[in-house]
Formats: structure tokens, sequence, C-alpha cells
């Protein structure tokens, strides 16, 4: 598989930030890549790992780093080997920023061309393109690498392909899926991987990670980082998106709102209402609704020893409002009934809750 043309946006890319195939430096998760090393060390490495955890925190950076080790056969044949590092001047690295190396493919939807748009999903011939690659033996007798970014984007059909792969893989073949929520993933597949878990990064990890990216994100003030990592969930993807202080004081205003629950402010939710409204307010939309599902999370977590059953009104409440905004996306309706009822049913489980 060819490099798609640098000038092409990827949609598997952050906008001013590096491709994690050209990432790298690494930080965190450090018992992510020493489960990889033990399975190196050992001459034991499983053919297929699931790894998921939230948006942005590095698992595709993990798999692009574990890709280059393996196919680096001083890394993958050292039973000493200590680190999963590999200098970005060396050809397996190059190859695999490059997307040319011949034991390697990448699994994830296309990027836009002059005639159409980015795909919304891998389709099945896509799997099975990419999969021949399994059907002879490497050149070299090392390994294989198949990277799915991300598992989320499979369809049935390409699942189920990938699947066949799986269930019986050539020797020293290596799959390493991605997934943001891999307890939706194929259960068959689920059952066949191992599953490593990465959890969200901490804020000094992600401040480095920001000061490795050099210019403009370097020259971002300090107190906004600070406000973005508030609300940055533990990913950097998503701290590096909030690196906008409109963005933050919106979600400040809204975090208010909710934090006064049940009381509302009927005037301020209206005037959210009636802003949400315009369709120029895409943006802020969404980032309306993920403000609210972040809040309600928050409080289940911060409730947790309350029982399920004071927690349902939330949890009930929560699922209500991702239907009801999938519908106002399919049918296109007017987002201002929603907003309200939306707080009034925040404000009505936050008393059932209470």
């Amino acid at each position: 598989m060819s490099r798609d043309d640098q000038d092409v946006a990827e949609p598997d890319r952050l906008e001013g930030a590096p491709h994690p195939r050209e990432q790298f430096a690494f930080f965190g998760h450090r018992e992510g890549e020493e489960a990889f090393l033990e399975g190196l060390r050992s001459g034991r490495l499983h053919h297929a790992w699931l790894i998921g955890g939230a948006q942005g925190i590095g698992k595709a950076t993990l798999a692009y780093r574990v890709a280059r080790a393996v196919l680096d056969p001083h890394k993958s044949d050292d039973r000493a080997v200590s680190s999963l590092d590999v200098s970005a001047d060396t050809n397996v690295a190059r190859q695999v920023a490059a997307l040319s190396h011949p034991n390697f493919s990448v699994l994830r939807r296309a990027p836009a061309t002059d005639k159409k748009g980015p795909s919304a999903t891998i389709p099945v011939d896509a799997v099975r393109k990419a999969l021949g690659m399994f059907g002879s033996t490497a050149a070299d007798g090392g390994y294989r690498v198949c990277i799915v970014d991300s598992a989320e984007d499979l369809t049935i059909s390409s699942a189920n392909a990938l699947l066949k792969v799986i269930e019986e893989p050539p020797p020293r073949s290596l799959f390493l899926i991605v997934s943001h929520a891999p307890q939706r993933v194929l259960p068959t597949i689920r059952s066949r991987c191992r599953r490593l878990l990465l959890r969200p990064l901490e804020d000094q990890d992600i401040k480095a990670a920001i000061a490795s990216l050099g210019s403009p994100w370097t020259d971002v003030p300090r107190d906004l980082v600070d406000q973005a990592l508030r609300y940055g969930e533990g990913s950097v993807r998503r701290t590096l998106e909030l690196l906008d202080a409109e963005k933050v004081a919106f979600i400040d205003q809204v975090t208010r709102l909710l934090n006064g629950l049940p009381k509302t402010d009927t005037k301020q939710v209206l005037a959210l209402a009636e802003a949400l409204s315009r369709r120029d307010a895409d943006d802020s939309y969404e980032l309306a609704l993920e403000t609210v599902q972040r809040w309600v999370s928050e409080r289940l977590h911060e409730r947790a020893g309350l029982g399920a059953s004071r927690l349902a009104p939330l949890v009930e409440v929560c699922e209500k409002i991702g239907r009801s905004a999938r519908e106002i996306d399919v049918f296109n309706l007017d987002r201002r009934p929603f907003i309200l009822t939306m707080f009034d049913d925040l404000a009505d489980a936050v008393r059932r809750a209470a």
C-alpha cells in the first residue's frame, strides 16, 4: 500500500499535527508497551491485539510504534529488547511512514480524492486486498503486520473478512486492531485477540506531547492549555482541539448551566437553544452535546457508590439524549425544542438521583 499524496487530507490525521505513523515521541502507556516487549522477549508474541481506549490517547501511535519494532529484524529477534524505539532514520521507519513496507498493511478509511470525499467505512474489498499480503511468506522470513484503525470503521462484511485471517493466522503474523469502543467489536474478533486497554493520559504526559509538536502548538498561552486540559479527558487529540479560547469559554458556559441543576436558568437556556439552532452553529451544537455527555459521565462516576437504582435516571436521560440527537440529525429537525427538553429532563434526573 502506497502512501497517500501529502496534499490530501487524511481522515485519521488531526490537521496541524503529525500522523501517528510519523510520530516517534511516545508518552505514557508504559504498561502497554511492556506487554509487547514481553512478547518479543519470550518469542511468543500473540498474533492479534485489540488496543482499546478513548480517542486521541495514543492507541494508533502505539500500534505504529509496535509495527516498526516488529518489522525491524534486529529488534524482533532480540530476546533482551528493552524498548520499542526505532530511529526515524532507519529504512523500516521510513517505509512504515510511507506505507510502502512490503510486509506491512493498514486498514483505514480512504482519504478524499478530487472526485469524492473520504470514505465513511473500510469496505470489504479493501480488507481482502490488504490481507492478500498474508497469503505468502514474508520475503525476509520476518513478521507481517496489519494495523486496523479503527475497528469502528469496519462493516459487517469487512469485519468477517478480517476474522477469517485472524482465526487461522499464518506464522509470524501480527494484527493490531485499534478501537475506541472495544466492547462493540465483533465478539468473534474480540475472543481471538489479546485485549490491551489504554487509560487516559496524565496532564504531564499531554503537556509533553504538545511540547513535542513544536510551533504553533507550543505558542499557545499556558493558561489556555491548562483550561483545555480540564476538558480534554486525558486525550492529546481532544486537548489540541480545545486550544481555542472561544471553545473553552463555551464549554464553561454550558457546564455552569449543568452544575446549577436541578435549578434551571430559563433565560440562559432559551438563549443557548436559540444560538444552537442557527445553521452556522453545527460545531457549537456538537460541542454542547459532548459537554453534556461528559458532565453526566462525571456525575455517574462521582456517585458510583449510590447503587444502580439511584443512578438509573441519569443513565436513562443520557440514552434519551443520544437517541433524540440522532433523530435531529437524520430528519434535520429544529434543535430548539430538543435543547429545552434536554435541560428539563436533566433537571428531573438530577432530582430523582439526589
